[in-house]
């Protein structure tokens, strides 16, 4: 076995517990890593922007003492800039824009002692539950690479499971890094709204629909990025409520008995596949057998409601960030710049009034109530994390003729995640369960508003019950 090939059978922290006990040196981590990403790459399309010499030289030179000190990490090519290194979003729009300065959350990665060598592939502006911009050519699901990798992380999520770094960033508005977790098998958190920063330059995104975290192996390593990272920055407009105590202390503490709730019927009332209900109730047994409450309820909500309310925002918020960049880089947006599906989002967001936005936030924050009460009474909420197993790639194309036909195709695959970004509560996609095709399918745990704690506990329980970390898919090895 190589070297790189060696690390990869580490987590972050037990990579940067190499490097704190002087057994290896970061610069090797880094090139195993750099390594790993050529030889794997060009199959997975997982990484658009090599930045291998900025982590050399970051790597030879004095290093912060942090949680992940000569770590390798991945970025997300979609917000988190990075200052002089291009951030495209997926888009031929921001095909030469780079960001003249960090944002907070880099910098705090940074601090952390993680070592940045590259970005990964998005869809254009984060809009689908897939990773196949025009830009750069589909990403590729290291289980199946005929499927898809989920999105809008997919190439952070693809890279993680393939064991090209043991975790990357991502950023979630509507199930972006839970959606990736559970198609590549890997772990994936969406903290509580305003958990981690948006600045400099943002305070919220979408009326506080997005977060940013990460998609990791291990539940210690997502608790102790957290760790790192979270806490307002200045000027923050509002953010969450303050932990009790570190989050990688409740990873591996009791959960406790919990009162676990479960449903395998989306609010929507789509059909949801067998294997996804059969990885629910799975889970619900798995929890019964931990000695947890797992019974069989659901909060009642409006689903039709909350998705035309959603779409709004949602659309509304595309107008946005196209508009913002393009007064960023001082260009017009034109239709030729943008994909078929993006352009017609802009157009729908720019239809909008300023009192059908607001009144759709008022709605959603209505929904939001009515789905917080539910946890008055249960700790935890167990759904499906998507209607069905990683599709193959090319299910949400959208043709110029009908450019939002593969929003309306992800409707059915993505019905449970996006209650959690109007909520605002921390939810997390858990691999406890491959299909017979070996096929990873992900399963879905909201938690109250500000306790990712609850969630920490519960998922090192289930993590140590049901193992995971060994289960390599074929591209990996």
């Amino acid at each position: 076995m190589s070297k790189a090939d060696e690390f990869s059978l580490f987590d972050a922290i037990g990579l940067a517990g190499l490097v704190r006990q002087k057994q290896v040196k970061a610069v090797e981590l880094v090139e195993a890593a750099i390594e790993r990403i050529e030889r794997l790459n060009p199959v997975l399309n997982a990484v658009v922007t090599p930045m291998y010499e900025q982590a050399r030289e970051t790597a030879a030179g004095k290093l912060p003492d942090g949680p992940f000190t000569g770590v390798p990490f991945l970025l997300k090519d979609l917000g988190a800039p990075y200052a002089g290194v291009r951030m495209t979003m997926g888009s031929a729009f921001l095909r030469h824009f780079a960001p003249d300065h960090d944002s907070e959350l880099v910098a705090r990665l940074e601090r952390s002692g993680l070592i940045i060598v590259g970005k990964t592939n998005t869809p254009e502006l984060g809009i689908l539950p897939t990773t196949e911009p025009c830009l750069f050519g589909p990403s590729h699901n290291p289980w199946d690479i005929q499927r898809t990798p989920g999105g809008s992380s997919g190439g952070a999520a693809a890279a993680v499971a393939a064991r090209l770094v043991p975790m990357a960033h991502g950023n979630d508005a509507g199930g972006s890094i839970r959606i990736p977790a559970s198609c590549c098998g890997v772990f994936g958190l969406k903290p509580t709204r305003a958990r981690n920063p948006l600045g400099p330059d943002l305070g919220d995104i979408f009326g506080g629909l997005a977060v940013d975290h990460a998609v990791t192996r291990s539940v210690r390593d997502s608790a102790a990025l957290l760790d790192a990272t979270s806490g307002p920055d200045v000027g923050d407009p509002y953010w969450a409520p303050p932990p009790a105590r570190p989050f990688l202390q409740e990873a591996g503490a009791d959960p406790g008995k919990l009162r676990i709730a479960f449903t395998v019927t989306a609010a929507t009332d789509v059909k949801v596949h067998a294997d996804c209900v059969g990885a629910v109730r799975d889970a619900a047994s798995l929890c019964a057998d931990l000695g947890h409450d797992a019974v069989e309820a659901a909060p009642e909500i409006n689903g039709e409601l909350m998705a035309q309310t959603f779409m709004v925002v949602f659309s509304a918020g595309c107008a946005w960030t196209v508009d913002g960049l393009a007064l960023a880089t001082g260009q017009a947006p034109t239709r030729d710049k943008f994909e078929p599906l993006t352009w017609a989002m802009y157009e729908m967001g720019r239809q909008h009034s300023a009192s059908s936005y607001l009144l759709s936030m008022t709605l959603l924050q209505r929904v939001a109530r009515e789905f917080a009460r539910f946890f008055l009474k249960y700790d935890v909420l167990l759904t499906p994390t998507l209607g069905e197993p990683p599709t193959t790639l090319g299910t949400f194309d959208s043709p110029p003729e009908d450019p939002l036909r593969g929003l309306r195709r992800a409707e059915a695959f993505v019905p449970f995640t996006p209650i959690c970004n109007a909520t605002g509560q921390p939810a997390m996609s858990v691999p406890l369960y491959w299909n017979a095709q070996g096929l990873p399918v992900g399963v879905h745990f909201i938690g109250r508003f500000g306790d990712e704690a609850t969630l920490f506990r519960l998922a090192a329980q289930l993590e140590s019950a049901r193992p995971w970390a060994s289960r390599r898919p074929p591209i990996s090895a």
